[in-house]
């Protein structure tokens, strides 16, 4: 008994230790601030630009919200190291959100939440099951094939694994297959919200870079990719990856012996299409619109939210109107959070520019000889551990207008450069310990998340092979557009 009080002891004191550890860093870097501020220490430029990071970091490592953090970290450089006007972060608060292109995030929330209240999911899950269900692993490769079907109306991962894994992870488990398989086929297979288009994050990238205008190699000024560029250049990217997760989740249904369903006759699986067709003519009508030159992505987000809207009210009559009000209230909370992290986001990359860091750091890695095979593996490097404690939307919105200007003057090309730092946010959310698709997983399966991290392996394995083929195979994402004519 003594033992086990003096080991409960210790570790209480070790935990004691560790959240004191956590509390005086940020106090510390302010103290270190307020030092240079009054001259008592004098860093250089460089110094200075970690210092930021530093404290960003360490405000988070006290679970401070990352739109809070970045805020402080923002007004304590701007306070105290900066010369720039404080009276800026104001103006930048409102400007930064005062885009077109912003509005097709809460619209295609909106509609992502229609559908996964709608019973759409279901009657994709049903067509997909009768075209391939009889394979091995058919309803695991279902799954697979209902996640791209999902995420290209939903936009949103989460939304995905919500939609098509609460219905199809219990129906594998009835099917005789290992909890395990389903829950590593889905959690994995939900990431294709990120990279099909109309994919939120893509838009998250074109706003966090816009307005930016750095220099290439060849001196000249390189633009940034727009949401349409980004929506044409995920298509081809979104399809190899399905067809490789789809390929990892037969072999080892095939390995393992796994059931299969019988094979679905002509008329059921015309009566499947026929119920799930108003759904899937949603990707026709986003996309098809947009490449079509009907209407903008933020047009296509509120034709979305609206047709979405209809189909789950009047068609399939799954959604009553007095639970519109919820849907719209759950839609709204997730559009202000994601909306308060861009304002913030936004100001903290504008003070990065004005200060000029990103530039320094493209002039030491071109000067250090870095060429593009050693930026990109560098990013990755990067991007991977973000993903360890940080939100996908939130990376991107922090990295990308720090690596866009050293991604330019390299001579990668931003559309490339947007699709790549997708597929990193793709294998974030199925690793921990912050991987939102594994927890909105475990929440389903009621697995831990060690288990399930067990259960990911084999597909998280397939992602990263497939992240190393986007980042050193840049045709995957510009052969499309450029044959489209939307990128030189």
């Amino acid at each position: 008994m003594s033992l086990s009080s003096a080991t409960l002891g210790s570790r209480s004191r070790g935990s004691a230790i560790a959240a004191a550890l956590l509390i005086a860093a940020p106090i510390l870097l302010a103290l270190i601030c307020f030092a240079m501020k009054f001259d008592f220490i004098e860093l250089s430029q460089s110094m200075r630009a970690l210092m930021l990071f530093a404290l960003l970091l360490a405000l988070m490592a006290t679970g401070m919200p990352i739109s809070i953090a970045l805020g402080l970290s923002v007004l304590t450089y701007l306070f105290i190291l900066s010369s720039v006007d404080p009276k800026m972060v104001g103006l930048k608060l409102f400007t930064s959100i005062d885009r077109f292109e912003i509005m097709a995030i809460p619209f295609f929330i909106l509609s992502g939440t229609f559908l996964t209240s709608g019973g759409v999911a279901r009657r994709m899950i049903a067509f997909a099951s009768a075209m391939i269900g009889h394979w091995y692993g058919g309803l695991g490769l279902a799954g697979v094939v209902a996640c791209a079907l999902f995420a290209a109306i939903s936009g949103s991962s989460v939304a995905t694994v919500v939609g098509i894994g609460s219905i199809i992870l219990p129906a594998i488990v009835e099917n005789g297959y290992p909890q395990r398989f389903g829950a590593g086929v889905i959690a994995t297979s939900g990431a294709l919200g990120i990279l099909f288009p109309p994919s939120i994050n893509l838009v998250i990238f074109a706003v966090a870079t816009s307005g930016m205008q750095p220099l290439g190699p060849d001196g000249n000024i390189v633009e940034s990719a727009s949401v349409g560029q980004l929506f044409i250049a995920g298509l081809v990217p979104g399809l190899m990856l399905a067809t490789m997760l789809g390929a990892t989740t037969w072999y080892r249904a095939w390995r393992k012996g796994y059931p299969r369903l019988p094979r679905a006759s002509w008329g059921e699986t015309w009566r499947s299409f026929r119920e799930s067709f108003w759904g899937l003519f949603l990707i026709v009508l986003v996309l098809g619109g947009i490449y079509g030159g009907l209407f903008t992505p933020t047009e296509a987000a509120a034709m979305a939210a609206v047709y979405s809207f209809f189909i789950a009210v009047f068609v399939y009559k799954e959604l009553r109107l007095s639970e519109v009000p919820a849907v719209l209230l759950k839609a709204a909370s997730m559009s202000a959070m994601i909306l308060y992290i861009i304002t913030n986001a936004t100001v903290f990359s504008w003070l990065l520019t004005s200060e000029q860091i990103p530039q320094s750091m493209a002039h030491w890695m071109t000067a250090q000889g870095f060429g593009m095979v050693a930026f990109l593996f560098v990013t990755n490097i990067i991007l991977l551990g973000a993903g360890n404690f940080m939100d996908p939307s939130a990376i991107v919105l922090i990295m990308a207008p720090i690596l866009f200007p050293i991604a330019a003057a390299l001579g990668v090309h931003p559309v490339h450069l947007g699709i790549l730092m997708a597929v990193n946010m793709e294998v974030g959310l199925c690793h921990p310990p912050v991987g939102l698709n594994l927890y909105v997983a475990a929440g389903i399966t009621r697995m831990g998340i060690s288990e399930l991290t067990i259960a990911v392996l084999p597909w998280l394995a397939t992602m990263l092979i497939f992240l190393a083929m986007v980042t050193y195979i840049p045709e995957i994402s510009l052969w499309l557009p450029r044959l489209l004519g939307v990128v030189n």
